[in-house]
C-alpha cells in the first residue's frame, strides 16, 4: 500500500511539473525564466489627449499673434511750419469764448435797446471775430492739409474742422443779413431777427468745435 502511495505522489509530482519543460526534449528552461517569458518590456507610450483639450492648449499660431506694428502708432513727421501754425492756432483759440459773450452781450444789447455804443462795441467785436476766424482758418486748413497722411487723430482733426469751416460759412451769413446801418441797428424786425439767428447758430457750432476739440486733445 505505501508503494501505491509513493507511485501516486510521484504522478502527481510529475503532472505538476509537466508545463516547464521546454519544448526541446534534452533541455528544461528553468522555472523563473519559464515566468518571465511571457512579460516585455516595451517602450511606454503617452496617454492619448482628448481633441477639445488638445485645441484648448495648442499655441497659437504666428499668424494669430497681433504683431507689434499693428499696436504702434505710426510715426509722422511734421514741418517746422506745421508747429509754428499749430502755437498760433492755438493760442489765438483762447480768445474764442471771451470774444463770443461779448458779442453776444452787445448784440442782444443793440437788439434790444439800439444806441450808437452797443452799435460801436458791435462792430469792434465783430471785426475781432473776423480777425480770429481767418487766423484760425487759415493755419487751421493749411495744417490739416500737411497732416491728411497721418492716421493718428484723423477722425478728430476732420471732426474739428467740418464744424469750423460751417460756422465760417454761418458767420458770412450773418454778415450778410445785418441791418442797414442808416438804421443804426434797428431795420426791419424780419432783418434783424434773421441776423440775430444767424449769429448764435454760427456761435453755437463754433462753441461746439472748440470744445469738442478741447475736450479730445
Amino acid at each position: 500500500m505505501t508503494s501505491y502511495r509513493v507511485g501516486g505522489a510521484l504522478a502527481l509530482a510529475l503532472a505538476l511539473a509537466a508545463p516547464v519543460f521546454a519544448s526541446d526534449e534534452t533541455a528544461v528552461a528553468p522555472l523563473g525564466q519559464r515566468a518571465w517569458s511571457h512579460v516585455t518590456f516595451g517602450a511606454v507610450s503617452a496617454p492619448a489627449v482628448p481633441a477639445r483639450l488638445a485645441i484648448a492648449f495648442a499655441a497659437p499660431a504666428p499668424a494669430d499673434m497681433p504683431s507689434a506694428s499693428a499696436q504702434r502708432p505710426v510715426a509722422y513727421t511734421y514741418s517746422d511750419g506745421y508747429e509754428t501754425r499749430k502755437k498760433i492756432h492755438k493760442y489765438a483759440s483762447y480768445a474764442t469764448l471771451p470774444l463770443f459773450i461779448a458779442q453776444a452781450y452787445a448784440g442782444q444789447k443793440l437788439y434790444t435797446d439800439g444806441g450808437s455804443t452797443a452799435k460801436s462795441w458791435h462792430d469792434a467785436l465783430m471785426a475781432g471775430s473776423i480777425t480770429l476766424f481767418t487766423v484760425n482758418t487759415v493755419t487751421g486748413g493749411w495744417n490739416l492739409l500737411e497732416s491728411r497722411k497721418d492716421p493718428n487723430g484723423r477722425t478728430r482733426r476732420l471732426v474739428h474742422s467740418l464744424m469750423m469751416f460751417g460756422a465760417d460759412i454761418g458767420f458770412v451769413v450773418t454778415a450778410s443779413l445785418a441791418p442797414d446801418d442808416d438804421d443804426e441797428g434797428g431795420g426791419g424786425s424780419g432783418s434783424r431777427a434773421n441776423h440775430r439767428a444767424a449769429a448764435f447758430t454760427s456761435i453755437s457750432l463754433a462753441t461746439a468745435s472748440y470744445l469738442y476739440m478741447f475736450f479730445t486733445r
